[in-house]
């Protein structure tokens, strides 16, 4: 699958709105979110283009030439240290083709390529078949399942996926 990643801009609000207002795609994330926190998300995900905090990215499908989703990677105080979060979107009628697995490689040598942290890690839910598998195929190590409130007031059950952004000799 094709595809490639473009920084997340101040017209992609609709786009945000596809992806987090909507039940579907936010089964595993706790529900759509308001008007009111879509813009706060757009808003940061506009100032997060700065490299080193982390990026946001639209995925386009060079097929097409349509958006299909988001993907990007952001900091996070982990475990006693700093590293990358990753986290990616794929709207359903992209989904199944590869996308969010391309998309998501691309991401994680955009973190690479800053030589800031070791380690990405990503956090799906245990019961998002999809996500897990992504994170098996691109080669992340299963740490263990993890309790989290997300958004808050929502307990959901994830997996600690982690990835070694260090090349191996």
């Amino acid at each position: 699958m094709s595809v490639r990643l473009e920084p997340w801009g101040k017209d992609d609000l609709a786009l945000l709105r596809r992806i987090m207002g909507d039940p579907a795609m936010t089964e595993h994330l706790g529900g759509p979110e308001t008007e009111e926190k879509l813009a706060e998300r757009q808003a940061r995900y506009e100032r997060e283009g700065d490299p080193g905090s982390g990026r946001m990215f639209k995925i386009i499908d060079e097929s097409t030439g349509e958006p299909a989703g988001s993907a990007g990677y952001w900091e996070k105080e982990w475990r006693g240290g700093t590293v990358y979060e990753t986290g990616w979107s794929v709207l359903p009628g992209f989904q199944g083709r590869g996308i969010a697995a391309a998309a998501t490689r691309q991401v994680i040598e955009a973190a690479r390529a800053e030589h800031r942290h070791r380690y990405v890690h990503a956090f799906p839910s245990i019961e998002n078949a999809p996500s897990n598998a992504i994170c098996r195929k691109l080669g992340f190590e299963l740490l263990e399942e993890r309790d989290f409130e997300y958004p808050p007031g929502n307990r959901m059950r994830c997996n600690d996926w982690r990835l070694d952004l260090l090349p191996s000799d």
